[in-house]
């Protein structure tokens, strides 16, 4: 009987100290670990067809904005059999996730079965390209505008690596865009840097980051990130005005109206913020880029204000809505983060 109960207590301890074991494993991994499939991804291989849409944040920032995380998330709907990657400069390791209470944002993109993270390593990133020795010898603790400028160089070199589609942390997809080599008209003859696609190892991009290199200033806002787009756009074509809603054709090389992307211009960014005029479909653009650099006034997503960035949550990124998106007499969760650009 006593050899029984011994027995006994001692396959109790070890249930307990399985339970104790498992625990502690999760701890460790302050919520769960990547799934094994996602964990072990090659970043080539996920990235190397040239259909991955791709996001990077290039402050030390874990925690995804809702904005941030609507942006990715409607990727992700919108783009089912791609890729939607995340660099980011705090993430250290491919196999950790932030906690579920901590990181709410960050474990909503996880469980997105299509999203997937990878650290932000500029110097492996820049290696055989223009921008490794430009890398090498500045000073980033003294750039200015660094964390804009950085993203600048990062997107150039992630692009043109492994093809695909680049976006900013504060572009909301709405319809797939139907075109390979593209740069996003911002103006009639402006290019932006927060929307672009091209194919694997595209000249434009080799000549975008020597230009980068050689006509380098951090000082002036946009040197290397809109203005060195229209530069190179310049150089590469020899484009005129837009005609009604069509596209510009150069090459190899699309220039996509401004209605494509920025169907609302940068002086007018407030209408996001303001109660939705229906009149504003959108049925000529693929997505919207909200020029949240411009938010200084720290404006946010308010569940029922009934405001077009609200509408726009709700429709494409619905996950973010439901779980991220705060009422007025919310604690601020729905607070928007200055993003990329």
């Amino acid at each position: 009987m006593l050899k029984e109960l011994q027995l006994f207590l001692l396959g109790i301890l070890l249930l307990v100290c399985v339970f104790f074991y498992q625990l502690d494993v999760k701890s460790s991994c302050l919520f769960s670990c990547l799934p094994p499939q996602k964990s072990q991804q090659d970043l080539g291989a996920l990235l190397g067809h040239g259909r991955g849409i791709v996001f990077i944040e290039t402050s030390e920032r874990m925690e995804p904005t809702p904005l941030v995380s609507c942006a990715v998330e409607s990727a992700a709907k919108i783009y089912p059999g791609h890729p939607v990657v995340f660099f980011m400069k705090g993430l250290y390791d491919t196999t950790w996730l932030p906690s579920n209470s901590t990181y709410p944002g960050f474990s909503l993109l996880s469980a997105i079965d299509n999203v997937f993270f990878f650290p932000l390593d500029m110097k492996r990133l820049f290696e055989d390209t223009p921008l490794l020795s430009w890398y090498i010898r500045i000073n980033a603790s003294v750039e200015s505008n660094w964390l804009h400028v950085s993203s600048d160089a990062s997107r150039l070199a992630i692009i043109w690596k492994y093809g695909g589609i680049y976006m900013d942390t504060d572009v909301i997809s709405i319809r797939p865009i139907p075109e390979e080599n593209f740069l996003a008209a911002q103006s009639s003859r402006y290019s932006s840097n927060g929307v672009f696609g091209f194919l694997p190892h595209h000249p434009f991009l080799w000549e975008c980051m020597e230009n980068f290199v050689e006509h380098y200033n951090s000082e002036i806002w946009g040197n290397q990130g809109p203005s060195l787009m229209t530069r190179m756009l310049r150089l590469w074509c020899r484009l005129g005005d837009f005609q009604e809603v069509s596209d510009l054709r150069c090459l190899n090389l699309s220039f996509l109206h401004p209605q494509r992307f920025y169907p609302i211009s940068y002086p007018e960014w407030r209408r996001y913020y303001e109660v939705w005029d229906k009149d504003l479909s959108f049925n000529d653009s693929y997505a919207l880029h909200l020029w949240n650099y411009m938010n200084k006034e720290g404006r946010t997503v308010v569940r029922g204000s009934n405001t077009l960035v609200e509408n726009l949550c709700r429709k494409h990124c619905p996950r973010t809505y439901r779980d991220l998106i705060q009422g007025p007499e919310g604690s601020g969760t729905g607070t928007l983060s200055a993003g990329n650009k």
